[in-house]
């Protein structure tokens, strides 16, 4: 036969399927483990057994572990595994310092904690000193709309401020009493209820902070039939405050009551009092504090501690977004002791540290008081938020709230047992519950891998904030891991990716801090479950656990003894931990690691439990394929093709055939691979290709293998169709204007696909022409067909590889439900041709 006829010779004897043999399994994900469709024969002898089926591993190949046709993540695992990396990286990078007695920075309601240097017993009644106004005035910074502020206490003589802790609240209310009454002011005891103030004082002003969102209120009889024993009266209302504002007026007095954020500063601010103060601009604040700290030091002193606090490594030292006055004062003293040489740069930064435990220790001391349901319940839900915004922080805030209220009734039973536990309906808006976290709602993209959609996202205002946060429960609330370890297990068995990746890489960030404790009550588990998504989640929580070089020889020995353990639940698990890269300590040992497991099932084979695990195992090559080092996955998939030994031949078949059918996206890991940035939605040898031109021959070379061998030829043609039709696909879009345009990760936003249709089709001399700049990705290579029409010369090295692949573009072109372009096809046909030349 010629190279110019249009069907080739057979290649090889096929083998003819057994009689019963399973049917519809290679359309490139099938769910459920591999078995028949069809019904099985009954035997010769007639004895009504019906014969089992030999399970063929080539009826998975490409198939996803959780089933579907999407990778382990399914839609938006890639964009979410990615999100959820930079919410920890920053405690990865953490410095491991110690954690000091700092509660006099952030606790406490005297003025001088929050604004200068030390601490010091806090003032719980009485006259606000001289001394204390003075420095107020000496160093306050105006709030937005302080003028209001100001206009609104003059004229109805009460006004309720609502803020975070911290925010400079306390600030701004003894300034404004402080201008209104000729710097008279009392602070009344925070134990006091408004509805209990019987008299104030003539002519100054008074300051009155709740402690609590509502305080303890009125216990009232159940009602009958109800299950819930006490209901919560709200203690500060509108009336309340008409009386206090009556006694105010009636003295020539003024009053300020401070409430922190939550559901009564939301109510309080639809009221005719309550007015929302804002922190002060932290820049402002910071120098307004430098230049009282280094008033006797030289003149380009304060220069340089501004300069000091714009280095890169404070700022991630300090890990906050935006500092709170309360912060920004300390954070002044801080640079100003460096200045003074009190301080290396050293112990600069590991006092920067503290700021982001001290903010998560405030946040849980005590968080479930008063110790009982349903007073404690306000408390819980705030610490469970925080929890929630820890873990999904960057998601939607949606997916985030109702995590949160589901963690939020852990903990609550987990309290009390004994008291029925529901949800308020109408409780805090969502307007106001980010402040709750020192968090911020913003327009946000979920990636679903070929698409992405618009979110409400919620995130921290601090990148150390969401590892702050887990630490703190973990390591110091041990009561708390329970409910945790719950709450995360029941969000590993979710299918949906934004939830089980981000639950899982949490998971293995806690498991990094107590990998004893962390393996027995939640990788164990979900390893031996018989949930394909709790295996792939122990498997990523494993992956991610390792990244700690303390927990790295743990995480080995577990998963060695996984491999050689007589469950299939736990083999599984293992071969998609090693599917990361990093639980083996490199790619090399993984890769080491997938071929031993399939070599040591090589009697389950013929059945479904070797076919599974082949399956899951050839995934994880795959996925390593589409990591860091690609060079080293293809050298060992040659190694496997030439090793001569069944399974590990099966297993590169199996891998090569998952590259040519499996998007990019959908084969995503622990660790960040640039180059392959816009390449999601492509098939991964197209994508890799595109940007890894040099990799062009080695993969050919495993491809042609693949559609030379009788077992998974058919297979992998059909892999290769689905390759050709997609960059077909995409190239008719570009032509016509509709492509997406790609990040290329130069910085520059090009459309793909911009090229002269002949000028591949003019190339006749071989590597000049198609192959020659394997050395680049430029802008012809930005084209999927061209890539791909460069493939297609390096698979056709001699005339049978020709020949088949001019029969499967015939077929293609003749298909009567979707018929390849011609126009495209004559291209891919000459780049076929070209092969001979070479």
């Amino acid at each position: 036969m010629s190279d110019q006829d249009e069907t080739p010779e057979p290649d090889a004897p096929q083998e003819e399927p057994k009689q019963g043999a399973p049917a519809g399994k290679a359309g490139g994900g099938s769910a459920g483990k591999a078995g028949s469709s069809s019904p099985a024969q009954p035997d010769e002898d007639g004895d009504g057994q019906p014969e089992q089926p030999e399970a063929n591993p080539f009826d998975q190949a490409g198939r996803n572990p959780l089933g579907g046709s999407g990778g382990s993540g399914g839609i938006g695992g890639a964009g979410t595994a990615h999100a959820a990396r930079l919410a920890f990286a920053a405690g990865h990078a953490g410095r491991a310092v110690g954690f000091g007695a700092d509660g006099q920075y952030f606790e406490g309601n005297t003025f001088i904690s929050q604004y200068g240097a030390g601490g010091g017993p806090a003032m719980v009644q009485g006259p606000v000193h001289a001394e204390e106004l003075a420095r107020l005035d000496e160093i306050y910074c105006q709030t937005d709309g302080y003028r209001h502020m100001k206009d609104r206490l003059r004229e109805r003589g009460l006004l309720v401020l609502c803020g975070e802790p911290g925010s400079g609240r306390t600030a701004t209310a003894l300034a404004l009493l402080a201008e209104l009454t000729e710097n008279r002011v009392i602070r009344l005891d925070p134990s006091s209820r408004v509805h209990e103030i019987t008299a104030v004082t003539e002519g100054h002003g008074h300051l009155l902070e709740i402690e609590d969102d509502d305080g303890p209120g009125q216990e009232t009889e159940p009602a009958e039939g109800r299950g819930r024993a006490r209901v919560r009266a709200p203690v500060l209302t509108e009336l309340h405050l008409d009386r206090f504002r009556g006694l105010l007026v009636g003295s020539g007095a003024y009053g300020v009551v401070l409430v922190e954020s939550g559901e009564l500063a939301d109510r309080l601010l639809r009221g005719r009092y309550g007015v929302a103060c804002p922190s002060p601009p932290s820049g402002q604040v910071l120098r307004r504090h430098l230049e009282v700290l280094l008033r006797d030091a030289p003149e380009t002193a304060l220069d340089e501690a501004r300069a000091l606090a714009g280095r890169d490594d404070v700022k991630a030292a300090l890990g906050l977004r935006e500092l709170r006055p309360g912060e920004a004062a300390r954070f002044a003293e801080l640079l100003a002791r460096r200045l003074r040489g009190e301080l290396t740069h050293e112990q600069l930064l590991d006092e920067c540290t503290t700021f982001v435990r001290a903010q998560a220790r405030a946040w849980f001391a005590g968080a479930d008081r008063p110790g009982t349901l349903p007073e404690a319940l306000p408390t819980l839900s705030a610490a469970a938020f925080r929890i929630a915004v820890a873990v999904f922080h960057g998601s939607s805030y949606s997916l985030t709230a109702e995590a949160g209220e589901q963690l939020a009734w852990e903990l609550a039973v987990t309290l009390d047992p004994g008291t029925a536990v529901g949800r308020r309906l109408f409780g805090t808006h969502a307007e106001a519950r980010p402040a709750v976290a020192r968090s911020v709602l913003g327009d946000g993209e979920l990636d679903l891998g070929d698409a992405k959609i618009p979110v409400r996202a919620i995130g921290f205002q601090g990148d150390a904030l969401a590892t702050a946060v887990l630490r703190e429960v973990w390591l110091g609330h041990h009561n708390a891991r329970g409910p945790v370890v719950r709450w995360l297990r029941a969000l590993c068995d979710d299918p949906r990716p934004v939830l089980w990746v981000r639950a899982s890489i949490a998971a293995g960030v806690l498991c990094s801090w107590d990998l004893a404790y962390g393996v027995g009550e939640m990788i164990d588990p979900m390893a031996a479950s018989d949930s394909a998504v709790q295996q792939m989640s122990a498997a990523t929580a494993l992956a991610e656990a390792s990244r700690e070089p303390s927990v790295r020889s743990g995480v080995r020995s577990l998963l060695k003894s996984w491999a050689k353990s007589d469950s299939a639940e736990l083999r599984t698990a293992a071969v998609l931990a090693h599917g990361y890269g990093m639980a083996a300590g490199s790619v090399t040992a993984s890769l080491d690691a997938l071929g031993k497991a399939v070599r040591l099932g090589e009697d389950d084979e013929d059945d479904d439990r070797g076919t599974d695990l082949l399956a899951d195992a050839s995934f994880s090559v795959t996925r390593l394929l589409a990591g860091p080092e690609p060079e080293t996955v293809l050298r060992r998939l040659e190694d496997w093709l030439h090793d001569g030994r069944r399974p590990t031949v099966t297993l590169a078949l199996l891998a090569v055939i998952g590259a040519l059918r499996t998007r990019t996206t959908y084969l995503w890991g622990l660790q960040d691979v640039p180059e392959l940035d816009g390449q999601g939605d492509r098939m991964l040898a197209t994508g890799l290709l595109t940007v890894r031109p040099e990799l062009t021959g080695p993969l050919a070379a495993l491809v042609r293998r693949a559609l030379a061998t009788a077992r998974s030829g058919s297979v992998a043609q059909d892999a290769l169709a689905a390759l050709l039709r997609q960059a077909a696909d995409e190239h008719e879009k570009n032509r016509s204007g509709d492509g997406d345009r790609r990040d290329r990760g130069d910085g520059q936003d090009r459309r793909t696909g911009h090229r002269n249709t002949r000028d591949h089709g003019d190339a006749r001399d071989g590597e000049a022409g198609l192959a020659g700049r394997d050395g680049e990705a430029g802008r012809d290579g930005d084209d999927p067909l061209w890539t791909v029409c460069r493939f297609l010369s390096r698979l056709a090295v001699g005339r049978r590889d020709r020949d088949r692949l001019r029969h499967l573009l015939a077929r293609l072109v003749r298909d009567p439900d979707e018929p390849l372009d011609k126009d495209v096809a004559r291209r891919m046909w000459d780049a076929v041709g070209e092969g001979a030349e070479r």
